[in-house]
């Protein structure tokens, strides 16, 4: 019998929702490594995770939004998918996707509530298909982990869901996030093209993340010669067009660097070396990039908005994100006060130590044994 775990976000590399899935999975397998197996959408081109090719494993050979429409049908029909994870003790739904399982116990994991605060910041199938299916799935879910308090709290006033079924397991940085020696800063510069000064933001190119704003922030600072380049680490995410637009028109444009993605091994590198990491996003369930530039030594001046200050604790400065002045003259002080910026670093890699997936494989082993033993108690004694 297995406890299953959707990796679904993992193999199809899906930013934050993938790492999640994919280190926490890694954590709960090294801890006992008998006890699991993985269940994935297996698309096209798709292969399995490095290392994991031997834990017992079953897939659906279905496209993306083929498999979320079925999942829905079958949840709204009470068709149980059961017999698509032979041996279940409990099946963990890492995204937020839950299919319909009968005789099987579940844990959704929901890592924010965005498409209801921001509307406008998604697409309008994705909205439309998340406000259907989230209450659905939230109720029919055995038990709820979320990543942040902020997003459990979010939970219950939009679901009105009994607090008792939610759980907070916070995530972690990867082990390789840390200081790293000056040799490989400036390795990982000339690799990239970078200047010795620069400030860094590390997320998906989309609305959210408030891009626009910190363009702006940023064209004031170049003009006062604090920094020489805005360097933006990610993918293109969706609804772009107004940022390309404001960045064509900027007279900084020339020093804002896109190295789109960037493997682990080279991100910490430029954590090392960037003068701070900002995070303006408007709405975040986590915001894992502020912990990553915490266990990196790394200054961070942050939104003051939703989960944020949950994560960052004293160790970041912070900001009204809807407020581009008061952005500058955050950045403008960690910038210019070298007193400060030490107490950040020393600050930043004791928050940064709070967090482990180690301690956020062991706290979901817990939610998973709390289940099972409800589920054995309801279902009366054997025999």
């Amino acid at each position: 019998m297995f406890i299953y775990l959707d990796i679904s976000a993992a193999v199809h590399r899906r930013a934050g929702l993938g790492r999640y899935a994919e280190s926490l999975t890694r954590a709960l397998i090294d801890a006992h490594p008998s006890h699991y197996a993985l269940f994935y959408n297996r698309e096209r081109g798709i292969v399995p995770l490095t290392g994991l090719e031997r834990v017992p494993t079953r897939t659906v050979a279905l496209g993306y939004k083929l498999w979320r429409m079925l999942v829905w049908g079958g949840q709204l029909a009470r068709l149980p998918f059961d017999r698509l994870v032979p041996a279940a003790l409990l099946f963990h739904a890492t995204e937020h996707l839950l299919p319909p399982l009968r005789a099987i116990p579940t844990v959704l994991t929901v890592h924010d509530l965005i498409f209801r605060h921001l509307p406008e910041y998604h697409k309008p199938l994705n909205r439309w298909y998340l406000n259907l299916t989230m209450p659905l799935y939230c109720r029919r879910a055995t038990h709820i982990i979320t990543i942040s308090e902020h997003t459990r709290r979010d939970l219950i006033a939009a679901y009105l869901l009994p607090p008792e079924k939610i759980t907070v397991v916070y995530e972690a940085a990867a082990p390789c996030f840390g200081p790293v020696p000056a040799a490989q800063v400036i390795a990982a510069r000339a690799r990239y093209g970078l200047p010795e000064r620069y400030l860094l933001f590390v997320g998906t190119v989309e609305p959210r993340k408030n891009l626009v704003r910190l363009l702006r922030a940023f064209e004031a600072l170049y003009a006062e010669g604090l920094t020489e380049a805005l360097v933006i680490v990610g993918r293109l995410g969706w609804l772009y067009g107004e940022f390309f637009a404001a960045l064509e028109r900027s007279p900084a444009r020339k020093a804002v660097l896109r190295p789109g993605y960037v493997p682990d091994e080279h991100l910490v590198a430029l954590y090392n070396g960037a003068q701070a990491l900002v995070f303006p996003s408007l709405y975040e369930g986590f915001g894992l990039p502020v912990l990553e530039a915490l266990a990196c030594g790394t200054p961070v001046v942050a939104s003051c908005s939703s989960s944020i200050p949950e994560i960052g604790g004293d160790a970041a400065y912070y900001f009204d994100p809807g407020n581009t002045e008061e952005m500058i003259a955050a950045i403008r002080r960690v910038l210019c006060d070298s007193a400060l910026r030490e107490e950040m670093r020393a600050r930043g890699l004791l928050q940064a130590a709070r967090f482990s997936w180690a301690r956020a494989a062991a706290e979901t082993r817990a939610v998973y044994e709390h289940v099972l033993a409800a589920s054995r108690l309801s279902q009366g004694p054997l025999g």
